[in-house]
């Protein structure tokens, strides 16, 4: 088993971040061997990034995503940018709060996931946790790593004292996928 995904945005949507907490979950939590690679531009906020995790019950001996099993999308730049490479029958996580619908052609041979994800986020109190709502639906979507692993690498990777705003978020995302 390999699955090939990608978390694509702008600088300081916590991309990257949520990229490491679903790799260390994997590692540290599980049997599953995890890699994850990171991009961005050169400004903090703003700029395009983008965050790759391999998850593998076998080595991982080429730590590159090709074409994506899965692609999560929170700004209009990543989504022109990467939908066309998720791979055919591949899932597009689209936050619909930044992100135009999938053009038709794109979302006939894949499936797309569309969501609110930064403005759930900003119901709950901070959109900062926009990625780890984002995580909670991957995680939901695909079923590849246990929740509880998930939520205990969250609770090791926040600042102190957002733990329960995060756990939330993450569980926001989860039940996002039982209501869609």
């Amino acid at each position: 088993m390999r699955l090939e995904l990608r978390l694509a945005g702008e600088g300081g949507q916590g991309l990257i971040t949520a990229a490491i907490i679903l790799a260390e979950a994997c590692a540290e939590y599980t049997q599953l061997n995890a890699a994850q690679t990171q991009s961005y531009g050169p400004e903090s906020r703003g700029g395009a990034s983008r965050a790759d995790v391999i998850i593998s019950t076998d080595e991982i001996d080429y730590p590159e995503v090709k074409a994506p099993d899965v692609l999560v999308v929170m700004a209009q730049e990543a989504s022109d940018k990467y939908v066309q490479g998720v791979r055919p029958g591949g899932t597009v996580i689209v936050d619909t709060t930044y992100v135009k619908p999938i053009p038709k052609s794109e979302a006939e041979r894949l499936k797309v996931v569309e969501y609110p994800i930064s403005a759930k986020a900003r119901d709950l109190g901070r959109e900062i946790v926009a990625n780890i709502v984002a995580l909670g639906l991957v995680v939901e979507i695909t079923g590849i790593v246990p929740k509880d692993a998930v939520v205990a690498a969250v609770l090791d990777r926040v600042p102190k004292g957002t733990e329960e705003l995060n756990k939330k978020a993450f569980f926001v995302g989860v039940d996002a996928v039982k209501e869609l």
